[in-house]
């Protein structure tokens, strides 16, 4: 594996190894990596001739100052990770080289409903920031295949929303790889380190909220399986943010079920200083 840390540096390479009907695909990461970051890896790699993945902690979307500085940085073992699955490149940017002229907005991204439901709702800006790093790491790396983990369902949204209106020249395909969980069933995240013994315990209960809308769901009002979700979930400690059943098309909120529509249920929730979120496609 090559590590690069510039944007030139990494055209340079670009130029020189990629042959011309060559296929780049390319994973984002924020580092503190697990095997959800390592099967983005792994599915680049049977589809790519190179495989290029990213570790930046991104500023501009965490509206919560203190959730920045908690972030976990683990880069040894990532780097180690990434060359153990075989990933070809690592891009690894300083700040200056993702925001050459301050992390100020250049641009407003028009998402729409999009960033006012859900976590837009809950967390103002942050599919801006979003934005912002994706749009600039799209234009360094310049994939042909784009690999995102479906546990972070909305921001996939976002993200294919994102390439849509900026319509580059080079077709990008979104590819959306499924959540992978631990024995328990608690979606593999980052964060899951910052949880000790007793509140990893109790981080299950999303999982089992989760399967419970899976296993009950009927046609009809929707408001009483949601309340017994959430009673799971605030039994074990979590002081939830949202839990709600949307149509997986455009996450509109759905209250009552035709039956019909393919529905995904999602649920973002803080345990004691601990946000986590997760979601399940319903049918």
């Amino acid at each position: 594996m090559i590590l690069f840390k510039t944007s030139a540096d990494l055209h340079k390479w670009l130029a020189i190894h990629q042959e011309k009907q060559s296929l780049v695909g390319f994973a984002p990461t924020m580092g503190a990596l697990h095997k959800g970051h390592i099967s983005l890896v792994e599915a680049s790699k049977k589809q790519n001739s190179i495989t290029i993945s990213s570790i930046f902690v991104n500023p501009t979307q965490f509206n919560d100052a203190k959730d920045f500085e908690k972030y976990p940085i683990t880069l040894e073992q990532d780097i180690a990770r990434l060359e153990e699955a075989g990933c070809d490149i690592l891009f690894l940017p300083g700040i200056k080289e993702i925001y050459p002229n301050d992390i100020k907005p250049a641009r407003h991204y028009e998402l729409d409903f999009l960033e006012t439901i859900l976590e837009g709702k809950f967390r103002p800006d942050h599919f801006q920031g979003v934005c912002m790093v994706v749009h600039r790491l799209l234009g360094i790396v310049q994939p042909d295949n784009l690999y995102l983990g479906q546990k972070d369902f909305q921001q996939c949204m976002v993200i294919t929303k994102l390439i849509e209106l900026l319509k580059p020249e080079k077709t990008i395909k979104v590819n959306i790889c499924p959540t992978l969980r631990e024995k328990d069933g608690l979606a593999m995240s980052s964060r899951n380190i910052r949880l000790n013994g007793q509140e990893r315990k109790k981080a299950a209960a999303i999982f089992q909220g989760l399967q419970l809308v899976k296993k009950k769901i009927v046609p009809g009002n929707l408001s009483g399986l949601k309340e017994e979700a959430r009673n799971i979930l605030e039994q074990s400690g979590f002081k939830i943010d949202y839990f709600e059943i949307a149509d997986a098309r455009d996450l509109s909120i759905v209250d009552n079920w035709n039956g019909k529509q393919k529905l995904v249920v999602l649920v973002a929730a803080f345990l004691n200083e601990v946000r986590l979120i997760d979601n399940m496609i319903l049918h």
